[in-house]
């Protein structure tokens, strides 16, 4: 076991969210002396005052800024000006307390949002800002750019340690499940769930099922950012992503036959699809901290599945 989180207190911002719940699991397996979770009803992160109590109350020497303001395609087109501002407004104040707080480390979690729109594919870290994001989902993507600029010039400046980790399509276990803010794994195994359940012979899916995105687990993406916490110390970004293509209707169609609904899928080209291809490269992950996915899409699907059924029961 890595003696990196001996006698280390970790703050996970974001903790009770689906990804800061799978990496305070993992984490507590690495035996570091304290793990703090970061609650939006305990800490407002937007407002400066609650950042600092936090840094005051927690005093973490690592700290996992997963906390965010998201959700799918429709809530982030109804909403620019509060997911822009309060991302960030949230990034800026953790990373700038931290550095106030003399934290160790601070691994800050992006999303496949900073590309621009028309990047080619696959996503490098070289291209971020070689054009503008895909509108919908750009005040997000934006606010996550502002956060690897922090980054870089805290670092240029005053040597403080900071990383940025761009996260692509998480699905699994514990995912959020809600209609009006889940993505697309989540959103879609509910979908065909409710149709199955109340014998819906019809499914609608937003676009013509050709956008393509990269879904990697979540105990995949997990293990990368711990072995980034633990091996990775630089302010270039490092793509964590299953390195595979995957169209909207194939993953409906693994989503439709696990479920085992028979009924039609219909395709809405008059909905917002989002971006038209996302392919990432993870080859900087696999070469600076061995990053090497290894659960299959319908694995993965399959385990997300099951625990929706399971919660559903409940």
């Amino acid at each position: 076991m890595s003696s990196f989180w001996k006698n280390k207190n970790v703050s996970i911002t974001g903790g009770n969210g689906f990804l800061g719940k799978h990496l305070n699991q993992a984490l507590q397996l690495k035996n570091p002396k304290k793990i703090s979770i970061v609650d939006h009803k305990d800490y407002d992160l937007v407002n400066n005052n609650d950042v600092v109590r936090m840094y005051k109350d927690q005093k973490p020497n690592i700290v996992f800024h997963c906390a965010a303001t998201v959700g799918g395609i429709g809530i982030n087109k109804e909403n620019p000006g509060k997911f822009f501002y309060e991302n960030a407004i949230m990034n800026l104040q953790v990373i700038h307390n931290a550095y106030l707080n003399n934290v160790e480390k601070v691994i800050s979690i992006g999303t496949v949002s900073v590309y621009p729109k028309n990047s080619p594919v696959p996503f490098l870290e070289n291209d971020i800002w070689n054009g503008y994001p895909e509108e919908t989902n750009a005040p997000y993507g934006i606010a996550k750019r502002i956060m690897h600029t922090h980054s870089l010039s805290y670092r240029k400046q005053y040597d403080f340690n900071s990383i940025m980790l761009i996260l692509t399509n998480l699905y699994g276990p514990m995912d959020n499940f809600k209609k009006m803010s889940s993505h697309v794994v989540a959103a879609l195994i509910k979908r065909f769930y409710e149709a199955k359940k109340n014998n819906i012979k019809e499914v609608s899916v937003w676009g013509n099922g050709n956008s393509t995105r990269d879904f990697c687990y979540i105990e995949d993406i997990v293990s990368g950012i711990i072995s980034a916490a633990e091996n990775y110390n630089d302010s270039k970004p490092i793509n964590l992503a299953s390195g595979k293509e995957t169209t909207i209707r194939e993953i409906a169609e693994i989503i439709k036959k696990q479920i085992n609904y028979d009924g039609k899928i219909i395709w809405d080209e008059n909905m917002p699809v989002g971006p038209n291809r996302r392919n990432v490269s993870i080859e900087l992950a696999k070469e600076k901290i061995n990053f090497h996915p290894k659960v299959s899409l319908e694995e993965g699907i399959k385990k997300t599945i099951d625990w929706y059924l399971g919660s559903e029961s409940l």
